[in-house]
Protein backbone atom coordinates (compact mmCIF):
# COMPACT_ATOMS: atom_id res chain seq x y z
CA UNK A 1 0.00 0.00 0.00
CA UNK A 2 2.94 2.77 1.19
CA UNK A 3 5.74 2.55 -1.00
CA UNK A 4 9.04 4.79 0.07
CA UNK A 5 8.56 8.48 -1.11
CA UNK A 6 11.49 11.01 -1.27
CA UNK A 7 11.07 14.71 0.70
CA UNK A 8 12.90 17.47 0.76
CA UNK A 9 13.87 18.71 4.17
CA UNK A 10 13.08 22.35 4.94
CA UNK A 11 15.72 22.62 7.39
CA UNK A 12 19.36 21.62 5.45
CA UNK A 13 17.61 21.46 1.86
CA UNK A 14 18.76 17.68 2.00
CA UNK A 15 16.52 15.10 0.39
CA UNK A 16 15.60 11.81 2.57
CA UNK A 17 13.22 9.14 2.65
CA UNK A 18 10.15 9.05 4.15
CA UNK A 19 10.11 5.24 4.46
CA UNK A 20 6.34 2.98 4.14
CA UNK A 21 7.26 1.83 7.28
CA UNK A 22 7.38 5.25 8.25
CA UNK A 23 4.31 5.99 6.25
CA UNK A 24 2.57 3.56 8.12
CA UNK A 25 3.35 4.69 11.94
CA UNK A 26 2.18 7.67 10.93
CA UNK A 27 -0.83 6.78 9.34
CA UNK A 28 -1.34 4.58 12.89
CA UNK A 29 -1.04 7.77 14.79
CA UNK A 30 -3.54 10.08 12.70
CA UNK A 31 -0.61 12.23 11.76
CA UNK A 32 -2.22 14.06 8.63
CA UNK A 33 0.88 15.61 6.99
CA UNK A 34 4.32 14.18 6.02
CA UNK A 35 7.35 15.04 8.01
CA UNK A 36 9.39 18.28 6.76
CA UNK A 37 12.64 17.58 7.99
CA UNK A 38 14.87 14.92 8.17
CA UNK A 39 15.53 12.75 10.87
CA UNK A 40 18.43 14.71 11.53
CA UNK A 41 17.31 17.98 11.95
CA UNK A 42 14.22 16.54 13.78
CA UNK A 43 16.41 15.02 15.87
CA UNK A 44 18.73 18.39 16.29
CA UNK A 45 15.14 20.59 17.00
CA UNK A 46 14.34 17.75 19.81
CA UNK A 47 17.60 18.11 21.43
CA UNK A 48 17.75 21.81 20.98
CA UNK A 49 13.75 21.96 22.65
CA UNK A 50 14.85 19.75 25.40
CA UNK A 51 18.01 21.43 26.14
CA UNK A 52 21.76 21.19 25.24
CA UNK A 53 22.85 17.74 25.94
CA UNK A 54 19.35 16.65 26.93
CA UNK A 55 16.89 14.44 24.96
CA UNK A 56 13.39 14.14 24.75
CA UNK A 57 11.98 12.85 28.14
CA UNK A 58 15.26 14.68 30.24
CA UNK A 59 17.94 11.78 29.40
CA UNK A 60 21.49 12.15 28.72
CA UNK A 61 22.49 12.04 25.07
CA UNK A 62 25.85 10.49 23.94
CA UNK A 63 27.89 11.64 21.00
CA UNK A 64 29.00 8.66 18.76
CA UNK A 65 29.33 7.23 15.01
CA UNK A 66 26.93 4.97 13.30
CA UNK A 67 28.50 1.89 12.70
CA UNK A 68 27.24 1.51 9.44
CA UNK A 69 27.21 4.62 7.66
CA UNK A 70 29.73 6.83 9.45
CA UNK A 71 27.38 9.75 10.36
CA UNK A 72 27.45 11.03 13.87
CA UNK A 73 24.75 10.89 15.86
CA UNK A 74 22.85 10.85 19.96
CA UNK A 75 22.03 7.80 21.40
CA UNK A 76 20.39 7.73 24.87
CA UNK A 77 22.54 5.72 26.12
CA UNK A 78 26.71 5.61 27.25
CA UNK A 79 27.64 2.80 24.47
CA UNK A 80 30.47 0.41 26.03
CA UNK A 81 32.07 -0.70 22.73
CA UNK A 82 30.60 -3.97 23.36
CA UNK A 83 28.63 -3.66 20.20
CA UNK A 84 27.84 -1.97 17.20
CA UNK A 85 25.65 1.59 17.61
CA UNK A 86 23.60 2.67 14.96
CA UNK A 87 22.20 6.05 13.62
CA UNK A 88 18.24 6.13 13.62
CA UNK A 89 18.32 5.60 9.94
CA UNK A 90 20.32 2.46 10.50
CA UNK A 91 19.26 0.92 13.34
CA UNK A 92 15.45 0.78 11.00
CA UNK A 93 16.88 -1.42 8.99
CA UNK A 94 17.93 -3.92 12.12
CA UNK A 95 14.89 -3.45 13.58
CA UNK A 96 12.93 -6.66 13.56
CA UNK A 97 8.86 -6.24 13.28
Amino acid sequence: MYQDKILHCKECGLDFTFTAREQEFYAEKGFQNEPSRCPECRAARKRANAGQGIGAGGRQMYAVTCHDCGADTEVPFKPTGSKPVYCQECFRKYQRY
